[in-house]
């Protein structure tokens, strides 16, 4: 049956490409939506006979850049997956509609390689029925064209979104993991076998990883798979009790995801490694989880983040919500055994600062609403299944090409960060714990043009002999080493954050400045735009989230001086991830602490003193009403120590105890860490 529909359906549309049936004005389109059809139909014929494989590697390329070509930024300006040029062509409306079928129609790419037959079918289905709607009426309602595309959304959400999960949980689903254990990594071939785009940072990382010795590879691995551990030992989590990892990673590094498979086998793991979402039932905005390759174009990927903004009413969110639920009843046993994500991020790519264009499909402030609502009520079903009192993660990152000509040499160096030694940075930072447990807060202040002046409030102590407001954070789930962090008290946490540049889920900010009253963010901006409220548009929608409002969740010290060095010797501080940046700084985390989901597992430092700051005013709501207590993001933004003047530690009768002052350390026991930063200029 469903290769029957998959023939009807190419037949119909390989009519579609020579037909004149439609309004001259939108012709072109159709026609182009026929040939790439027919295109994946030829791809397809090729995947399934194994004849693709056994390409050679130019052929494979030249098919990789006919699939992506039309998205590619030379190509963007008269594609019809730019809402832009739709619009321009069609009519804001008639082009929003279009644009979006032709950008769910490019997800067929993946299910070709994943041989999703079904998927195709449906998909397809949606084109001649749009198609069809054009040959009847000739230029038909828009409000007809939005019902097809509603019903194509929630028929067969049932499909897509459940499919999804059992990718998350089920390692007898895990297309990539077949791909990465049974493919030969000496021969790049492989990589073309994804369905993802390739570029030069895909194939010169895969190059690379070829030319470590081995046991590098395997120190690569381990430092992943023991912080993943670790987070559980760390935590007094049950390991024993899971089954499933879920690897999250860009293309290239297969060597390493290798020989992690092997590691997290050896502690009772089986891997799932779930393609990042393609269709606008499995993405959430423009942000990536899971496995992908190459963005092809960034703005494109932006462009589209609110697709959804089509159909979202109350009643699909209620019928996603409902398969969701379903979906997990129906695979309670093996969603429990979920220990969580094992994260490789990559960085190095030139910072992307979008374009805000008007001709967007752009979500009403009910739909924004209805999103926030579904996004807390997924967020519940999710721990209901796979609790964050059981589950652990860890995340580690590394450069790709793009960064520069000193590219071999900036990954050796990120290798050496990330494997630095704990203890030493233990000790260190235990010092700072023992100043900021005697305060009452944080007074943070910015220099040499920075406007930070932010006090945060500490966590008061019951027990100072078996209690500490801060948690020595070593190399575990969180890679590298560096960093000493709190969920501060919201109220009485007040002042100005600012930061000159920030690179933030892959965009970047400029002059960004965000103002706390009680904890609460109450104003903010910056500097990408011309337009104030496109800079405060550009904010609420990638910073917050689309909250009116989000507390600071987070305050730490960055204590990783060497990663800092390293930044500016090579100059690439704007090009690293939060993940290593957050610990070239204080950092401060707009969102959720970093303990939600799991605020009632006790948790201790290396001394043994528990971490007793793991709640604030808003999440202990969870008691309550759980909806009010989360808010499903967490975003750190760093001051740099260049832009310092003094981080202090003012105690419950007054007494000031300077931290850093000048972007150096001088409490003591802590000038050790000044030791890279004498090199910092050279």
């Amino acid at each position: 049956m469903i290769d029957e529909r998959y023939e009807l359906a190419v037949g119909r549309i390989r009519k579609m490409k020579n037909e004149d049936t439609v309004e001259t004005s939108f012709r072109d389109f159709f026609h182009k939506m026929a040939e790439f059809v027919l295109m994946l139909d030829e791809l397809r014929a090729l995947v399934s006979d194994g004849t693709y494989r056994n390409l050679e590697l130019k052929e494979l390329k030249q098919w990789n850049h006919r699939m992506y070509h039309d998205i590619l930024p030379g190509a963007y300006g008269t594609s019809y997956g730019n809402p832009a040029f739709a619009a321009a062509q069609f009519g804001r409306e008639y082009g929003q509609i279009l644009s979006f079928l032709y950008t769910e129609l490019r997800g067929c790419i993946a299910y070709v390689f994943e041989q999703k037959t079904e998927y195709l079918d449906i998909v397809y289905e949606l084109l001649i029925e749009i198609y069809n709607q054009f040959e009847e009426d000739g230029k038909p309602q828009t409000g007809r064209m939005k019902e097809s595309i509603y019903w194509y959304a929630s028929d067969y959400c049932d499909v897509f979104v459940a499919d999804r999960i059992r990718e998350q949980i089920e390692p007898a689903e895990s297309f990539a993991a077949n791909m990465i254990q049974n493919s030969d990594l000496n021969d790049l071939r492989y990589l073309y076998q994804f369905g993802e785009y390739i570029s030069e940072n895909e194939l010169r990382t895969a190059e690379h990883l070829l030319e470590l010795p081995e046991d590098l590879i395997c120190q690569m691995a381990n430092v992943y798979t023991e912080g993943y551990r670790m987070g559980f030992v760390n935590t007094g989590k049950d390991l024993a009790k899971k089954g499933v990892v879920e690897i999250r990673y860009v293309l290239g590094f297969e060597r390493v995801i290798r020989k992690a498979i092997h590691n997290f086998g050896e502690m009772g793991l089986k891997p799932v490694i779930s393609r990042s979402g393609v269709s606008v039932l499995t993405k959430r905005g423009h942000l990536k989880q899971g496995y992908y390759g190459a963005i092809a174009n960034k703005q494109y990927e932006y462009d589209h983040r609110n697709d959804q903004a089509l159909f979202l009413d109350k009643k699909f969110v209620e019928r996603k919500l409902e398969v969701i639920q379903t979906t997990y009843e129906h695979h309670r046993e093996q969603a429990a055994k979920a220990a969580g994500p094992a994260c490789i991020d990559m960085f190095g790519e030139t910072p992307f600062s979008p374009e805000q264009k008007e001709d967007v499909i752009k979500l009403s402030k009910k739909q924004e609403e209805l999103l926030l609502q579904f996004y807390s009520r997924q967020s519940q079903i999710t721990n209901q299944y796979i609790r964050g009192d059981e589950r652990s993660f860890t995340i580690i990152a590394y450069p790709v090409p793009e960064i520069g000509d000193q590219y071999e040499e900036i990954f050796d160096e990120i290798i050496r960060i990330n494997t630095l030694d704990s203890k030493t940075y233990e000790k260190v930072q235990q010092a700072l714990i023992d100043a900021l447990d005697e305060g009452e807060y944080v007074h943070i202040l910015g220099g040499n043009g920075n406007r930070t002046d932010l006090k945060v409030r500490i966590h008061e102590l019951k027990d100072p002999s078996k209690e500490t407001a801060f948690e020595n954070c070593v190399a575990d789930v969180n890679i590298p080493v560096g960093e000493v962090f709190t969920s501060p008290v919201l109220e009485g946490t007040n002042g100005v954050l600012h930061v000159s540049k920030v690179y933030l889920h892959e965009l970047q900010y400029r002059d960004l400045e965000i103002t706390f009253a009680d904890g609460m963010i109450t104003e903010y901006r910056c500097g990408n735009f011309e337009d104030e409220e496109k800079n405060r548009e550009y904010i609420f929608d990638n910073i917050l989230h689309k909250h009116k409002t989000l507390p600071l969740g987070e305050f730490a010290i960055g204590t990783n001086t060497t990663a800092y060095v390293a930044a500016k010797k090579y100059g690439i501080e704007e090009k690293m991830p939060i993940l290593i940046a957050e610990k070239m700084g204080p950092h401060f985390a707009v969102g959720d602490t970093c303990y939600s989901w799991s605020e009632d597992v006790k948790v201790y430092n290396p001394d043994g003193k528990e971490i007793v700051a793991r709640d604030n005013s808003v999440s202990i709501l969870r008691k309550e009403d759980v909806s009010k207590a989360y808010f499903q993001c967490h975003t750190d933004i760093t001051v740099p120590y260049e832009e310092l003047k003094k981080i202090a530690v003012i105690t419950r009768d007054g007494k000031e105890t300077v931290l850093l002052e000048d972007g150096r350390f001088v409490l003591e026991g802590t000038k050790i860490l000044n030791e890279p930063l004498k090199n910092a200029g050279k």
